[in-house]
């Protein structure tokens, strides 16, 4: 738990010893607002920590009449960016995971993208190598990973028309490389 002790004013610097005294006064209020709206006790105690920092930086002006309807409202708007700033950076993370077709569980990321550019490479060779629905095929089923019945969808054909593309491809592309 954070628990701040109210030192002597000379002690504290500037906004701290007012906001040192506005948590030794309502921190309870204040701890209680952050769990009920978070409702889990690692995050809320980063936000009570955060809310201190914010209460230091910019004071309570003045002219506020009902501090803990100040206070309820500061809470809330910092809840409220925290939940926004997680949501954005999963956002990041998702996308980030969508357009890196490679595992973020490589040794290094320079192997995973040297192997991601080989990948690549292979399929772009196969594609030229092939009639254009089998290298279609090819690449629906490996480099997606998609089952055969998804494969089928996606072409507009059926599950053994997929079969057949995929077995008369690799087959080409096996007499291929035996030639190479």
């Amino acid at each position: 738990m954070f628990n701040v002790r109210v030192k002597e004013a000379s002690e504290l610097p500037g906004n701290v010893t007012g906001a040192a005294r506005i948590v030794s006064e309502h921190g309870d209020f204040i701890r209680a607002i952050i769990r009920y709206k978070v409702k889990n006790e690692d995050i809320a105690d980063d936000l009570f920590q955060d809310f201190y920092l914010s209460l230091a930086s910019k004071p309570i002006p003045g002219g506020v009449r009902n501090v803990r309807s100040y206070l309820y409202k500061a809470i809330i708007n910092d809840v409220l960016d925290a939940a926004r700033r997680i949501e954005q950076y999963k956002t990041r993370i998702n996308k980030y995971a969508e357009c890196s077709k490679y595992s973020i569980n490589k040794d290094s990321p320079e192997n995973a993208l040297i192997e991601a550019e080989e990948t690549d490479k292979m399929f772009e060779a196969i594609e030229g190598w092939l009639q254009r629905r089998e290298s279609q095929a090819i690449s629906l089923r490996y480099r997606n990973s998609f089952d055969v019945k998804e494969v089928a969808k996606k072409m507009n054909v059926d599950d053994r028309t997929v079969s057949r593309y995929v077995s008369s491809g690799l087959s080409k592309i096996r007499h291929y490389l035996a030639v190479k």
